[in-house]
């Protein structure tokens, strides 16, 4: 007899979840109708196809939130409490490595950033190897994250030195990797391995006597982003040195014709929809496989809930399936025919108008974030609002996108803006208040992702493509690395900010 007001209230929830999932995209339609409709003052031939991508892209987005709320939060939680009552680093750290690693293998976004570095590269740079070598890294990462919330050691101690030891390699790493590097950064956190990742830290937080979730909890995913800069670094120097140098591939702006036009084509039908969630189900398998494995082989204890917990991963993989299939429906192809009319229009300043525009607009659509977020406001007590956050992050991917659009446009070495960046990371780190620190970092990690990713590297291709003087492999990559830099400086600064206003409220009640 209770089954009808249980339903009632899931539907009313679920209508809730798709109202907000509605509002993350209105950006998003508001920044290609207006550059569709007033600056390139066509009607696209798809539109009815772009409306119903979009539609399932809101229903994706809906069912993937509360999934997560149902599933991989509570598992990841549940995780980490019963590793911290082990008490066996070992195993904890094992698990660390190996959901770090298995789930980068497979991630889409690193498969398709190494199959582009292949082919631009005339095969000097190996897609197997590229995926191996990020994999390895980002295992080490969760690994070394891991450690640190066991140790208690500050965040910030871990990541200025990382970002040390990144512009050291830069100076020793040949030009052709270092825009792939800095990039390869940001393609390896996925939209399901995030929440997955930041509740194992907030539960492993929240078990340790003398640790605070906020403070301690959040990181992991600053670290997942840091260390594939320095290990691909380190396989560029490698195979550049072991490479014989009359079979080098000329530093010209030639670039295999397959590489340039990355717009991707979808035809709808059963075929590909199956695919696609075959797909799918492939990219999640590899994390349930650990997930489970660790809890009934190394735990040896059966999960609570089980049934709500399976319900909530089915709802994530459904609502995955729906997000992609919607995106390469509706937003992939005109979000990238636009980038091309832009570069080919040759107005500059459109190019970084719309650079800015689709960078906040995609940003405030990324199930990553939004799981952080909703994480963030929860642990904090409602002192980070998730919309401020995510508002305050969009900005960041959106000025990082502009002024990585502007250095190639110019053709400046990429490496002076990160290392100035990074310089401002280190400043903001000293002067940000300590709540909002991991947070910061791990926001550069959550923003590019399952929308951001293929739009951006379209927009770089194109971009150094279609600009005289410009290489690809040189120019072209470089815009994620931007994507997640600026966040951590917009996320930093809203906390000094924040923190200024507090103590100037704090101030005046005591004069009253």
């Amino acid at each position: 007899m209770d089954i009808m007001p249980h339903m009632k209230d899931s539907l009313k929830i679920f209508a809730g979840d798709l109202k907000n999932s509605f509002k993350d995209l209105l950006p998003i339609i508001i920044v290609v109708a207006l550059f569709q409709g007033l600056i390139i003052q066509s009607v696209p031939e798809n539109l009815a196809s772009i409306v119903i991508g979009l539609t399932i892209v809101a229903v994706g987005l809906a069912l993937f939130i509360r999934g997560l709320e149902l599933g991989i939060f509570p598992i990841g939680e549940g995780l980490a409490v019963d590793f911290a009552k082990k008490g066996s680093v070992f195993w904890l750290l094992t698990f660390a490595f190996t959901i770090g690693f298995a789930t980068t293998v497979a991630e889409p976004a690193l498969i398709a950033i190494a199959n582009k570095a292949a082919l631009i590269s005339h095969g000097l740079i190996d897609a197997f190897w590229l995926r191996m070598t990020v994999a390895l890294s980002v295992g080490f990462a969760i690994a070394l994250g891991t450690l640190r919330i066991l140790l208690g050691h500050p965040v910030s101690y871990y990541i200025i030195a990382g970002y040390i030891l990144v512009v050291i390699i830069t100076f020793f790493a040949p030009v052709e990797i270092i825009g792939l590097a800095y990039d390869s950064g940001g393609v390896t956190t996925s939209t399901v391995t995030v929440p997955l990742v930041a509740a194992l830290g907030i539960g492993l937080a929240s078990s340790i006597k003398g640790r605070n979730p906020a403070i301690d909890g959040f990181g992991l995913i600053a670290f997942a982003s840091l260390t594939p800069m320095i290990f691909v670094q380190i396989y560029g120097i490698i195979v550049y040195s072991m490479a014989d140098p009359t079979t080098l591939p000329e530093l010209s702006t030639a670039i295999p014709e397959q590489t340039v036009h990355v717009v991707h084509q979808y035809t709808f039908s059963a075929y590909n929809t199956f695919m696609e969630l075959v797909n799918t189900i492939k990219d999640v398998t590899p994390i349930l496989v650990v997930i489970f494995f660790f809890q009934y082989m190394i735990i040896k204890k059966p999960v609570a809930h089980l049934h709500k917990i399976i319900t909530g991963i089915i709802m994530v993989i459904l609502g995955l399936y729906a997000f992609i299939v919607g995106l390469e429906m509706g937003l992939f192809p005109i979000g990238e025919t636009i980038a091309f009319q832009l570069t080919d229009m040759k107005n500059n300043l459109l190019i970084y108008l719309f650079a800015f525009l689709i960078g906040f607009s995609t940003t405030m659509a990324e199930p990553a974030l939004l799981a952080i977020a909703i994480k963030a406001e929860d642990i904090s007590e409602g002192n980070i609002k998730q919309n401020v956050l995510r508002i305050v992050v969009a900005l960041g991917v959106a000025i990082g996108i502009a002024l990585g659009s502007y250095r190639i446009v110019v053709g400046d070495p990429i490496h002076y803006y990160i290392i100035a960046g990074y310089i401002l990371v280190i400043i903001f780190t000293y002067f940000a208040p300590k709540y909002i620190v991991p947070i910061a970092y791990d926001s550069g990690g959550v923003t590019t992702s399952t929308v951001t990713v293929p739009l951006v590297a379209a927009l770089g291709l194109g971009l150094a493509e279609n600009i005289e003087g410009r290489n690809p492999l040189i120019d072209g990559f470089g815009l994620i690395a931007f994507a997640s830099l600026f966040p951590m400086l917009t996320v930093m600064g809203y906390g000094i900010h924040a923190e200024y206003y507090r103590k100037k409220s704090e101030k005046q009640k005591e004069n009253l």
